[in-house]
């Protein structure tokens, strides 16, 4: 692996020397863009481009794409001409010496009278914003955010930026969550394929994996047609990468953060070697001395010489080290462009991007309940224990897309991408243990490993009347905890020895997760009529393969003189107890753990009808059926192999009724059925269990899938290209909906999942991106961004009279954004302020309470200025409110801290 990194970077290198270094091809400059449907946002193939007054012109692709060159620099004038459109004129189309211009261009569809219509080149860039355009132009429901967006906000990865998405919250800083629903009911795509999921507990992709210097957009598709995947059910979230640019460019940027809770203080972090900030953990795994006795009951009596060996070949690093903070700091760099090969034009843009941060969670706390009375559900703490967490994260990533013409009909694309992040975590809690007595300090150190990896190749194609497009997709995550160690002292009579007699007092944990995936789908879409009607069927199918194992190893020594326990882990396993003649020590793998595999195979066909009853009415309607087949065959540590199998045919209809009450507003309603299936880990039996006093979780192979029904409404007005201003509504019934849950028991807190009987919710949409010039001269520079959303849901749940919120659920979130852009283009400054409402991360089952996630809110600004044409610096101040992270159940704080101010400063050079 480490090989073919190191060749794919010096190829990349290479290609970035060779492109930059390549002469422009001659003085003059040339135009280029695409011409899309102004009522739909499709590419309009064959429309004819040409230049006025000079003999030069170009027919777009099949994929709306036009390039004209050979232009002198200057001004000029296109005109633009299609079947069935009326013919445009857009003027004041600038072109420098040797450069390239892009024009974009929209075109609507012929009138009776078969009018010209004619713009400027200015007029004709607003009102084909791409962001914008991507929501109005859809079918369905679609909130979209830009690169030119993005740049302009503090966000440092997709997670970050989604936040500014109307109806969208993030939990742990990576999971994304709409309209307040679970993550469960959120999937996500890269370039429109599915990513598998690098987490062996949930389904959602973490989306701190993608930094922001690669997206070229990301959106969220909140309704249903048949040519998505069955399981959207609350979101698709599409990461678009970066596209070429009509022109060579090159760019590098780096920026550099501090927190003043990190950054030259005393932490106890965890200890890291070089090799760790790359997102490689080398010397960790499973020590073949443990792993060739399998689950220790196979081959007779393990002797003490075994179990020192065993001892021994663990890695003897145990407890966090103290160490001075950090700074934060990341560095990027672009390149693209479109170069001739083999006479026809090839697009392409590699990046790369690298970034390190520190992290701590101060003024740390967790605690356990119990119920003190079982008739009411009122509970009590217990278990409490404190102290700071510390986090060192690396996160670095690489894109390489190629894109190339076969002539006006044919278009090839071949998308790369490739990310790795790494999470370094050391804790040290203190607290006691009620059911023992005893005072205890918990040690942890943990590393996190995560990679995802996308290889696509993508066609499109004019065929006959109609438009075919392809894409064979494979895929891969991957998810390492190389060696997590647990390391327990009893502090109960005033000393700090080593709680050796326990059997949860040493541990040793090492997880592994794989998962491939192949997707390959087509699409025809066949116009009816002209352009009004269009017909559009296809199917995919997607296979799956995961393997994950999660195994634990206990070390205790009952016979250890009582004087060593006071020892440092590093000396008491350093081999001093562990020679020839010594007994001390006994290794068992706990009984919590083991292994999983799954295989996911998904077949899909769809058929839909779009009919353009008038020139303002669209109706989208037709049907996917999907053929489901999930094998989990589970293998814990003790026990029997455990398989679960469910499989399903579904049929998934949809409506959609599209009216633009005028060019500028517009009123959608849709209906649909989607479906939410469990993910692998909740189906497996295999249990686990973090760190000593924390819960157990557990599978439940008897899930069922979950169907929903969906039923959306909208209004939508955009007053200029980069405004709009909706009002939504919307409501989803949900037959067995997937719920995490708390098991009432008397021993170890057993979290697990459940289908509730049904579930329903609804809630209200408002959105406001608006310039501010009315206020005069001074607003034209202003814009308000604000979006709001205020949901209603309830569970009913078997066997209990009262009906809850959906787990995840939050009744209310906002974001509110004021933007400063002068007419100058070199500067912009963005303020952003988002909050949710409090809402349950696990339900508990029969008399306990739900376990509450409480409101925070979050502030953050972003100032950005431009020096020159190349060179730009930025600012960024985020979590300036530095709130706490609160979860509380029934008025017991299960676990608060806070995370920090931080500040950064950035600089970018483009060529």
């Amino acid at each position: 692996m480490r090989g073919s990194l190191l060749r794919a970077a010096l190829a990349f290198a290479f290609l970035a020397v060779l492109l930059a270094a390549a002469p422009l091809a001659a003085q003059a400059g040339q135009v280029t863009g695409r011409v899309v449907d102004a009522a739909t946002g499709r590419p309009v193939a064959a429309a004819r481009v040409a230049v006025q007054g000079l003999q030069r012109a170009a027919n777009a692709g099949v994929d709306g794409r036009y390039t004209i060159t050979g232009l002198p620099a200057g001004t000029h004038s296109l005109s633009v001409t299609a079947l069935g459109y009326a013919s445009k004129t857009v003027t004041g189309v600038q072109v420098r010496e040797g450069g390239t211009a892009t024009q974009d261009i929209s075109l609507s569809a012929a009138t009776l009278l078969l009018e010209s219509v004619t713009v400027t080149a200015q007029a004709e860039r607003g009102s084909v914003t791409q962001a914008l355009d991507e929501q109005r132009t859809a079918v369905g429901v679609v909130n979209a955010l830009g690169a030119e967006q993005i740049a302009r906000s503090p966000d440092s990865d997709a997670a970050q930026a989604i936040r500014r998405v109307s109806g969208v919250t993030v939990q742990e800083g990576r999971y994304v969550v709409v309209r307040g629903l679970s993550e469960r009911y959120t999937t996500a795509a890269l370039n429109g394929a599915r990513i598998p999921s690098p987490e062996p507990e949930r389904r959602v992709v973490p989306l701190d994996l993608f930094p922001a210097g690669l997206l070229q957009t990301v959106s969220t598709t909140k309704t249903f047609t048949p040519d998505m995947a069955g399981d959207f059910s609350g979101a698709l979230v599409n990461i678009r990468t970066r596209e070429y640019p009509a022109e060579p460019v090159f760019s590098i940027s780096s920026t550099l953060g501090y927190n003043p809770d990190v950054a030259g203080q005393t932490l106890a972090l965890p200890p890291l070697g070089r090799v760790d900030y790359t997102a490689f953990g080398s010397g960790r795994g499973l020590p073949a001395e443990v792993a060739r006795h399998g689950d220790f009951q196979q081959g007779g009596t393990i002797g003490s010489d075994q179990y020192n060996a065993m001892v021994n070949s663990f890695r003897n690093v145990w407890l966090p080290e103290q160490q001075t903070g950090g700074m934060n700091g990341s560095l990027s760099m672009s390149l693209g462009g479109t170069r001739p090969v083999l006479g026809r034009d090839l697009g392409y843009v590699g990046s790369f991007s690298y970034s390190r941060d520190y992290e701590v969670l101060a003024d740390h706390r967790r605690a356990q309940v119990l119920l003190s009375d079982e008739s009411t559900g009122e509970v009590r703490e217990t278990d409490r224990f404190t102290g700071d967490v510390s986090r060192v994260g690396v996160l670095w990533g690489g894109v390489l897309n190629l894109s190339a013409s076969l002539g006006e009909n044919h278009r090839l694309s071949f998308n790369n991408t490739y990310n790795r992040s790494s999470e370094s975590e050391a804790r040290a809690d203190s607290g006691s243990i009620e059911l023992t007595g005893l005072d205890l300090i918990v040690n942890r150190l943990r590393l996190v490993e995560r990679s995802v990896r996308s290889n696509q190749l993508r066609g499109e194609h004019g065929v006959g009347r109609g438009s075919l497009e392809w894409t064979v997709t494979s895929s891969g995550v991957t998810r390492a905890e190389p060696d997590r160690s647990e390391w327990v002292l009893d502090t109960s009579n005033g000393t700090r020895r080593w709680y050796a007699i326990s059997n949860e007092a040493a541990v040793r944990t090492f997880g592994d997760l794989a998962e491939n995936s192949m997707e390959g789908g087509a699409d025809y879409h066949l116009p009816l009529g002209g352009e009004r009607h269009r017909l559009s069927f296809g199917g995919m199918f997607r296979t799956t393969d995961r393997d994950a194992q999660n195994t634990s190893y206990s070390i205790s020594a009952l016979g250890l003189p009582e004087d060593a326990t006071s020892l440092t882990p590093a000396e008491i396993f350093d081999g001093r107890f562990s020679g020839e003649d010594d007994r001390y020590f006994l290794v068992v793998p706990l009984g919590v753990g083991g292994s999983y595999a799954a295989e996911d195979r998904l077949a899909a066909g769809y058929g839909m009808l779009e009919l353009g009853v008038t020139d303002r009415i669209r109706v989208i309607g037709g049907a996917r059926v999907e053929r489901s087949e999930v094998t989990v065959t589970s293998d814990p540590t003790f026990g029997a192999t455990d398989v679960a199998n469910p499989g399903y045919t579904d049929v998934l209809p949809a409506l959609a009724v599209n009216v633009d009450l005028t060019d500028r507003q517009k009123v959608r309603f849709s209906a649909s059925q989607t479906l939410a299936r469990p993910e692998y880990r909740e189906l497996s039996a295999i249990a686990y269990r973090d760190v000593i006093g924390e819960e157990l979780v557990r599978g439940n192979g008897g899930l069922r899938r979950t169907l929903i029904q969906n039923y959306d409404a909208r209004w939508e007005w955009y007053p200029a290209g980069d405004e709009v201003v909706s009002v939504g509504v919307f409501a989803k019934q949900f037959d067995g909906p997937i719920e995490r849950i708390y098991l009432p028991t008397s021993g170890s807190r057993i979290v697990s999942f459940a289908n509730a009987e049904s579930a329903f919710n609804y809630g209200l949409e408002l959105e406001l991106r608006k310039s501010l010039s009315m206020l005069g001269t001074v607003g034209e520079s202003f814009s308000v961004i604000t979006n709001a959303t205020f949901v209603r849901s309830d569970v009913k749940v078997v066997g209990e009279d009262a009906d809850r919120p959906m787990v995840g659920q939050s009744p209310y979130v906002i974001n509110a954004g004021l933007a400063w852009a002068p007419s100058s283009g070199r500067s912009s400054a963005t303020i952003f302020y988002n909050l949710f409402g409090r809402r349950i991360t696990s339900a508990g089952a029969g008399v306990l309470p739900d376990v509450y996630e409480q409101p925070r809110g979050v502030l953050d600004f972003s100032l950005r200025h431009g020096w020159s044409d190349r060179f730009s610096f930025k600012v960024d101040a985020e979590n300036l409110l530095d709130a706490d992270y609160e979860f509380t159940q029934g008025g017991v704080v299960r676990e608060s801290y806070r995370t920090g101010r931080s500040i950064s400063f950035g600089v970018s050079w483009r060529r």
